[in-house]
């Protein structure tokens, strides 16, 4: 196998364009076989194959440098720098992440796990690449449904104002995790569709493959072919010089056509056209399933997932209350949101990658008399912040954010970790904050928040409750947390889904047990009770330490001039690592044996 020979990215320029063809067919099977074990990111890795491979080819990295938007279609890029054998560790406590790392390779000169950044990232080590008269290329590759995001038209605006070397690889595949929306989406398709555009388009390359030696005569026809066909199109009127579109399954084209642009110096987009689960049938056919895929598994439990179970909400809720909205900044999907939009597309919203928009956008509709519910994930909330403040909070907006997520998720690791939003949150006046305990208390909290007025926070995890019976009519008081176990001397304060490892503790140490339900407003008058009748308090939370739920009933003590000696447990202040959720709990001591030693450090 010539994958075998494969040591870094100098070994892939010795070969052909027949063996890059052969090398691409055995990284597809080698990025099948490695993830069906493992877990990952499928389809968006298959459909970058060979762009990886001409990049490689064509480019010196790292003295070259890729930016690759997201990180988890870079997988091929893992493997062609060294780091093949260390594929099966992938996403796995103290293996390779998921993502690209600055800490695992010089080739991974940017890390990223969020959407939208690679353009602006990319544009500011051509910049700096300029200022040193360093001729080094930068290249940052950006998925289609990554250029919704703000931030993508923040730094093409800027990039365009400047003559820095920086090459942009739009891999238009019409997917981002969820199907694209809007009206970008749209125009790429418009587009690329034409049947004119792409016959004359293809003439085209033919003059672009004699570059440079009649490269001013080239651009001149490009720029004609331009203006007969679609005048003035989207990048070349922000000062960025388009070409393409091209397929970014054909080697061949993808090398002649970078190697053309790679001495222009001065900001240029080739626009490449793949398919997500190229050469895998199953995953062409449904790249939403296997755009992420889990590991096998032993589990046999049916309990629902709080995603689903939130979706379940939304749908039962839409029933009676005709003012409900739905919006999603494109996690239909893994928001739990499918059933919704498929019952009520008109009430229904996907914002796409535009989290910022999604915010305000529902502040909007809230002035009307709405009752908008944001479901996102804890991780890209953190997008939207000053819109929260500004937009939601200091106009007390009647909004439900519903922050799937929350706390440890697992092996996607730092990047998705949703282990500051009580931290985040817990500042801002107006805002009420609630963290269920199961997906019963979840439904509750949820049927609080559309019957009250204002913002309301309902942060849930990753994974599934162990409550399968969980619909119901009831909601829960407003700062008012439930002692589910009763016992002397040591309390424990259990928030989210600490619940379980606090009641197995407190067996073993005969500790009273309260679910918080509420981080703000905190049920100060039973935090009270308690701490004046205890020798030990001790709160847990999947946040960080820093100013999370912890530091809140700390703040209430010290208010009240209470010396009962309080123990937080929550997230180290430090960047989180990437596993299983359980090893990370053991790994951060969110458990039951570290709650005892608490209990016993008096």
């Amino acid at each position: 196998m010539i994958l075998n020979h494969i040591q870094n990215p100098n070994d892939i320029k010795k070969l052909d364009i027949d063996e890059l063809n052969t090398l691409a067919e055995e990284i597809k099977l080698f990025l099948i076989e490695s993830i069906e074990k493992t877990g990952g990111h499928l389809s968006s890795n298959l459909g970058t194959i060979e762009l990886t491979l001409a990049m490689h080819y064509v480019f010196d990295s790292p003295n070259d440098t890729f930016v690759w938007d997201v990180g988890h279609q870079a997988y091929t890029h893992k493997v062609l720098t060294g780091r093949k054998d260390l594929m099966s560790t992938i996403r796995q406590k103290d293996g390779l992440s998921g993502f690209t790392k600055r800490s695992e390779s010089e080739h991974d000169i940017f890390g990223a796990g969020h959407s939208s950044t690679s353009v602006s990232a990319a544009l500011g080590i051509a910049m700096a690449n300029k200022l040193d008269n360093n001729s080094d290329t930068s290249i940052a590759v950006i998925g289609d449904g990554a250029l919704t995001g703000g931030m993508s038209f923040e730094a093409l605006n800027h990039a365009g104002d400047t003559n820095a070397n920086l090459l942009i690889i739009l891999n238009d595949n019409d997917m981002s995790i969820s199907k694209n929306v809007g009206a970008l989406s749209k125009y790429l398709t418009r587009l690329i569709s034409g049947k004119i555009y792409s016959t004359m388009k293809s003439k085209s390359l033919e003059f672009l493959e004699r570059l440079p030696r009649i490269q001013k005569f080239a651009k001149r026809s490009e720029e004609h072919l331009k203006g007969m066909i679609l005048p003035g199109t989207l990048f070349e009127e922000l000062g960025i010089d388009y070409f393409g579109p091209i397929d970014g399954h054909d080697i061949d084209i993808l090398i002649k056509t970078l190697e053309n642009l790679k001495n222009f110096e001065k900001p240029r987009i080739l626009h490449i056209i793949t398919k997500k689960g190229h050469g895998f049938k199953a995953a062409e056919e449904n790249p939403l399933k296997f755009h992420g895929i889990s590991p096998p598994s032993s589990s046999s439990d049916n309990f629902p997932s709080y995603s689903s179970v939130f979706g379940e909400w939304l749908c039962n809720i839409a029933k009676s209350d005709e003012k409900v909205i739905g919006i999603t900044p494109a996690m239909s999907e893994g928001s739990g949101m499918v059933d919704f939009a498929n019952k009520f597309p008109e009430r229904f919203v996907d914002v796409a990658i535009a989290e910022q928009h999604a915010v305000t956008l529902a502040g909007g509709m809230a002035t009307q008399g709405l009752k908008p519910i944001v479901a996102i994930y804890s991780t890209f909330l953190q997008r939207g912040y000053d819109q929260f403040i500004h937009d939601i909070a200091l106009q007390n907006l009647n909004v439900t954010f519903a922050i799937d997520r929350a706390g440890l998720v697992g092996a996607d690791g730092a990047t998705h970790a949703g282990i500051f939003d009580l931290s985040f949150l817990r500042c801002i006046p107006n805002i009420t904050i609630l963290a269920p305990s199961s997906s019963l208390e979840m439904y509750k909290a949820l049927n609080f928040a559309n019957h009250f007025e204002g913002p309301v926070c309902v942060r849930f995890p990753r994974g599934k409750s162990s409550v399968e019976d969980f619909v119901t009519k009831s909601m829960i008081d407003i700062g008012k947390g439930n002692i589910v176990r009763a016992g002397e001397d040591i309390a424990i304060f259990s928030f989210g889904n600490m619940l379980e490892i606090a009641l197995e503790a407190s067996e073993k140490i005969n500790a009273t047990v309260v679910d918080m339900r509420f981080v703000k407003p905190l049920d100060e008058d039973l935090i009270i009770n308690i701490a004046n009748n205890s020798s030990t308090l001790i709160s847990i939370e999947d946040n960080t330490l820093k100013g999370g739920a912890g530091s809140a009933i700390n703040e209430l003590l010290q208010i009240n001039n209470i010396k009962t000696k309080l123990h937080i447990l929550g997230i180290p202040d430090y960047v989180t690592e990437h596993g299983l959720q359980s090893e990370l709990y053991e790994l951060y001591g969110l458990t039951s044996e570290n709650i005892i030693k608490a209990s016993n450090n008096q």
